[in-house]
């Protein structure tokens, strides 16, 4: 492998690698991008990067970090450049390419840059937001969105499309579309809401409630692709091997790929890059694609993450390759949670869906961590699957057995053994792992006072606080949780 990272120059001396990329780094920028994680990288950066290579969109991406540099900053360093490995099976066929994506053109810390990110306002080709900051992220706080920056990415946003109202004198053609791809039921409508609601505590002008309402689209939207975090060294070696460039920021992604964006004729006539690949879908209407994907996808991989992991597994692959996890995994999707959504899905629709998912579980090429998939564990365990839990027995007295483990794996992975700064651990026979949930020092504090393993789930189960249902009203479902976790869930 060279040792040679992959840059401008880089190209320039190799042009076989991309050969049209001076004309590519030269295009203009059009989107507003809050967020540097690998799902933005891999789904919409992928979407514009494959536009623009086709000539249909031509326009490039300023992304907003929330945190500052911190060191050795490879986004810098490769001038924005990164490679994108896409792994898998398509329509039958293996499928095992890469490509240069060139569509990021700046990035530019929230904390350290807000004044410039305030400048990209100023730009009238700039029409796009595009967002991605975790369920916890669209939320409605006490922000000032004249400091620098506001704390909320609801307040920066507000915050720009201030700055945007003002440079443009609230002009119809200035307004902006938004588009969070949040894992949250009407993501476009709630930050629409959260921003309307700080525009009246701090903008004041009544004109600019008047342009958010009439002239900006927030859509709701969808994003489906498995976009693991930083591959392992071994798969860092082995396509570097291949590529002969080093790639601090490489990224790898199944194929199977979505972006369901709910709009009308007018979103569609900004977002033209929908119309390089058939996996961005703009529609009036995206209910079915949600819920599809919201409960099956990652319902499961909620409900099966923590069991998995506490049994001594690390990936979802490893965890499609024991038998005992991946009778679970399909079971539960398919037995439990297509039978529940909370929307009018046809059961051989729901079937199909399923079973295009656990072949994506089974992706030889994807190390999707299941330890990145707890990520704010509860806050997916409440949108993702409560919802489902809730529905299942509006339509039977059943108790839903792997529902009941899946969540009693849950509290016990919840149950952190070491507080240490503003981080707290559990214990996976006697491997420590991180809990990295806004949710974990009130666990923390739950565990501490339970007076046993069956008080402490009786505790959580009962918390409309925390649910916004008793759960242990719901016919057998906490017996059957608390008898799960005094099974051995967690390998010794």
């Amino acid at each position: 492998m060279s040792s040679q990272r992959l840059s401008p120059d880089l190209l320039d001396q190799q042009p076989g690698i991309l050969p049209n990329h001076n004309t590519l780094l030269a295009l203009p920028e059009k989107i507003i991008q809050l967020g540097t994680g690998v799902l933005l990288r891999g789904l919409p950066d992928y979407f514009v990067n494959k536009a623009n290579q086709q000539g249909q969109f031509n326009g490039r991406i300023v992304v907003v970090k929330s945190t500052g540099n911190g060191g050795t900053d490879a986004f810098a360093e490769q001038k924005n450049i990164f490679s994108h490995s896409i792994r898998g099976i398509e329509n039958g066929r293996q499928i095992d390419e890469t490509v240069i994506n060139t569509a990021i053109s700046r990035t530019l810390s929230a904390n350290t840059h807000w004044a410039e990110i305030l400048k990209c306002a100023h730009d009238p080709e700039i029409r796009i937001v595009i967002s991605n900051t975790t369920e916890v992220g669209i939320q409605l706080t006490d922000d000032d969105i004249f400091a620098s920056p506001p704390a909320s990415f609801p307040g920066k946003l507000t915050a720009y499309l201030y700055e945007r109202f003002k440079t443009f004198g609230g002009s119809p053609e200035s307004g902006m579309v938004i588009i969070p791809t949040e894992l949250i039921v009407g993501n476009g409508p709630k930050l629409r809401a959260i921003v309307l609601e700080q525009a009246r505590r701090h903008a004041p002008e009544d004109a600019f409630l008047k342009w958010l309402e009439e002239n900006n689209h927030f859509c709701s939207s969808l994003v489906d692709r498995i976009v693991p975090g930083k591959p392992d060294a071994d798969t860092i070696a082995e396509i570097s091997a291949r590529q002969g460039f080093k790639d601090d920021l490489m990224i790898v992604s199944e194929v199977y790929r979505l972006w369901a964006i709910e709009g009308d004729s007018h979103v569609r006539s900004v977002l033209t890059f929908a119309e390089a690949d058939n996996g961005v879908i703009i529609e009036p209407n995206i209910d079915l694609f949600r819920e599809l994907k919201l409960r099956l996808l990652n319902g499961t991989h909620t409900l099966a993450s923590g069991l998995c992991f506490l049994q001594g597994l690390n990936t979802v692959r490893e965890s499609m390759e024991n038998a005992e996890t991946a009778a679970f995994i399909a079971d539960i999707m398919l037995k439990e949670l297509a039978h529940a959504i909370p929307y009018a899905v046809d059961e051989s629709r729901a079937q199909e869906f399923g079973n295009q998912v656990l072949d994506r579980f089974r992706n030889p090429f994807i190390r999707h961590q299941l330890i990145d998939i707890t990520v704010q564990y509860t806050a997916k365990m409440k949108m993702r699957n409560i919802p489902t839990l809730l529905n299942h027995y509006k339509n039977s007295d059943t108790v839903p057995v792997l529902f009941a483990k899946g969540f009693a794996a849950f509290l016990l992975f919840m149950k952190p053994v070491l507080h240490q700064e503003n981080s707290f651990f559990g214990d996976r026979n006697g491997e420590m792992y991180p809990i990295r949930c806004d949710s974990a020092a009130y666990f923390d504090e739950k565990w501490k006072n339970a007076s046993s393993t069956l008080d402490l789930a009786q505790e959580v189960l009962s918390d409309v606080s925390l649910w916004d249902a008793d759960l242990t009203l719901l016919p057998g479902f906490a017996d059957a949780v608390k008898e799960h976790m005094t099974e051995q869930l967690i390998v010794k």
